[in-house]
């Protein structure tokens, strides 16, 4: 009976993968996509009463412009390559949260928060678009769906998201801004290291398809470097070491040029 058991549990998540766009990349994917905006929206309401926004409405007004440049070229990637059922449900939000933390995210359904923190950092539009384009590639690639799907099997949990709501709700809403990176310094450090890659290489073609030049994300990752200073054995550590990520770009460019047309 419990070789049945386990033998259907496998097919079960077997049978609950998707694919990352551009990569090609199976991955589990127990919560479904309506479930993650759906929670994402309440969320980010929530995050967005009890934050303060900027009052620079210049910062503010450029982190609205990036974002739509990148959000508009993902649309058209996944238009041009079938795969519109990507962004189902998307009902995208820029904004500027008066912060020093260094800190982006985007939540599912297309929920963006820059902290004014990181700005000195991405120093101009184009150091914006390195951090947008690979934020929103997290969403994109469904990575908080991935991780979310991954908690609730280490629980033991391979149910619906809605039911581990209905069970224990303050746990699984803590579970979910983990899971979008959202709630801790340098979120955009958060996710495992196959994700944080990933989400630099579909970042590097999104925003060379917006009009920004890629070869910006090798200045702007030096200066995150630099930031960070950390000396953590990247074999210990959940994201990339700060030079394998640079020396990946740098492997990844010829391919975003491909896309970039300067506007």
């Amino acid at each position: 009976m419990l070789r049945k058991t386990t033998l259907l549990a496998g097919l079960v998540l077997l049978a609950s993968c998707a694919t990352v766009p551009i990569t090609g990349r199976r991955q589990l994917s127990l919560v479904s996509g309506s479930e993650m905006n759906s929670l994402a929206t309440t969320q980010y309401r929530t995050f967005i009463t009890e934050n303060k926004l900027s009052n620079n409405s210049a910062e503010a007004a450029m982190v609205k412009r990036v974002g739509e440049r990148i959000q508009h070229a993902v649309e058209q990637y996944v238009a041009q390559n079938n795969m519109q059922g990507q962004l189902d449900g998307y009902q995208w939000e820029f904004n500027l949260v008066d912060n020093k933390e260094v800190n982006a995210w985007c939540m599912p359904g297309g929920k963006v928060v820059v902290y004014t923190g990181i700005l000195p950092l991405t120093r101009d539009e184009n150091g914006l678009a390195v951090v947008l384009g690979h934020e929103i590639s997290h969403a994109v690639a469904r990575h908080g769906a991935e991780r979310m799907s991954d908690q609730l099997v280490a629980q033991g949990l391979s149910t619906a998201l809605s039911t581990a709501l209905s069970q224990n709700p303050t746990a699984t809403k803590s579970l979910f801004m983990q899971a979008v990176g959202v709630g801790s310094q340098v979120g955009m450090l958060k996710f495992s290291r196959t994700q944080e890659s990933e989400a630099d290489h579909l970042g590097l073609i999104f925003m060379a398809m917006a009009g920004y030049d890629p070869k910006g994300a090798l200045p702007f990752w030096q200066r995150m470097a630099a930031q960070n200073q950390s000396s953590t054995p990247e074999f210990l550590s959940d994201h990339p070491a700060d030079a394998t990520r640079i020396a990946d770009i740098e492997r990844l460019l010829p391919e975003a040029q491909k896309y970039y047309k300067p506007r």
